[in-house]
């Protein structure tokens, strides 16, 4: 008992600092132990039933935080929720109230997954624009039930309407659900080659998307055309006595053509062949052609400048040759400028004519004019005409 009385009051004593320094260290565990971080943003919902402070925040439906605070503000709900720092959210990720069931309690979904670019920082508030909430049981049973009063009695079947749509519906199908089965097939055929020809299908797509960019491109030509055809069409209709008229007379006239065309049938047909007989010498001597189409106005002009309006003349000095070998000049008249006309009797006439024939003298070649005619008294010609058959115009 001594004993006891004497340890005693350290004994509690002992306790007591014991006690005191578990309760020191727990404090200090609490506060100084490493705790994980955590991310809080806020989003703004239309609406947040069935989500408390508390509810999960998901990731691909694994929590990762949990809801801080719904706020009611006005026409929408603020939520405060937060997140473990070690989860990283794109800076465009969207929030999702979703609904696994009908009673259980909702949780707050973000998505996408983060791959890469920027993350969602601390404090960012998510818009409206990128937020959704499931649709309410009450919201659907309402639909339903608006949708079966606007089709009962009081509603699109009040005169029977809706009867009469299903009788005539069920009269029409009864017995051609083999056409109806044929009918979907063909357009299931019909998709298919769609989707076949999908690439074809889009470029012309892609055509027409250009053609009308061009003509928003072109806006002030395509109102001008437009502003014109108008135009024309005013005018059209104001003339629509005198168009009617003309048309009758075509007709008359197309009914004579009709007719002689057809008693004339052989020969506009021989005429036909002889102008395409012309035609044919045409395109056969069309160099010839080209090279007088290219020289003639060359040659008008020469003529021009060369004719004597005074006198009726044409002022030129023709330098012939060839009058001092006659027979040359003969033969040359046989065998044409390309040589290949009647050259036999060309060689005959060398032989048997050339050694009887006298040589004689060439012709002196005129001198070149010089200079332009000198004004003096005019030559009164008779037969004489100043506008040379009337190609310079005038009167003769």
């Amino acid at each position: 008992m001594p004993f006891g009385r004497l340890h005693g009051p350290a004994t509690v004593l002992g306790k007591v600092v014991t006690g005191l320094v578990v309760v020191a260290l727990l404090a200090a565990a609490f506060l100084f132990w490493p705790r994980q971080q955590q991310t809080t943003v806020s989003a703004d919902f239309t609406r947040a039933v069935g989500l408390y402070p508390g509810s999960d925040v998901r990731i691909l439906g694994v929590k990762v935080g949990q809801v801080d605070a719904v706020v009611p503000e006005g026409d929408h709900v603020h939520v405060t929720f937060s997140y473990d720092e070690k989860y990283r959210v794109p800076a465009t990720a969207k929030a999702a109230i979703v609904a696994p069931s009908l009673v259980s309690d909702r949780y707050v979904q973000l998505l996408p997954v983060y791959e890469a670019g920027p993350a969602l920082a601390a404090g960012t508030r998510i818009p409206l624009s990128r937020t959704a909430v499931p649709v309410e049981l009450d919201r659907v049973s309402q639909s339903l039930d608006d949708l079966m009063v606007a089709l009962g009695p009081d509603g699109a079947n009040k005169d029977g309407a809706l009867n009469k749509l299903l009788q005539t519906s069920a009269a029409n199908l009864d017995g051609n659900g083999n056409k109806l089965n044929g009918a979907v097939h063909d357009l299931s055929t019909a998709l298919s080659t769609l989707s076949g020809s999908r690439d074809d299908l889009f470029g012309t797509v892609k055509n027409l998307q250009s053609f009308t960019s061009m003509l928003a491109s072109n806006n002030a030509q395509v109102r001008r055309l437009n502003s014109d055809l108008a135009t024309v069409a005013v005018q059209l209709g104001e003339e629509r006595e005198n168009l009617k008229a003309t048309l009758s007379s075509l007709g008359v006239a197309v009914d004579e053509v009709s007719g002689f065309v057809a008693d004339n049938r052989a020969l506009l047909k021989s005429n036909l062949d002889r102008a395409v007989t012309v035609t044919g010498a045409f395109a056969k001597n069309r160099q010839a052609l080209a090279q007088v189409l290219e020289n003639a106005p060359v040659a008008l002009s020469n003529l021009q400048n060369a004719y004597h309006p005074a006198t009726g003349t044409l002022d030129t000095r023709n330098n012939a040759k060839g009058f001092d070998d006659p027979l040359l000049l003969v033969c040359s008249i046989l065998t044409g400028p390309t040589n290949t006309g009647n050259t036999r009797l060309c060689d005959s006439l060398k032989k048997a004519v050339l050694p009887k024939l006298p040589q004689l003298p060439s012709l002196p070649n005129g001198a070149a004019l010089q200079g332009s005619p000198q004004p003096g008294g005019l030559v009164n010609l008779r037969g004489a005409d100043p506008t040379l058959g009337g190609l310079l115009g005038g009167s003769r």
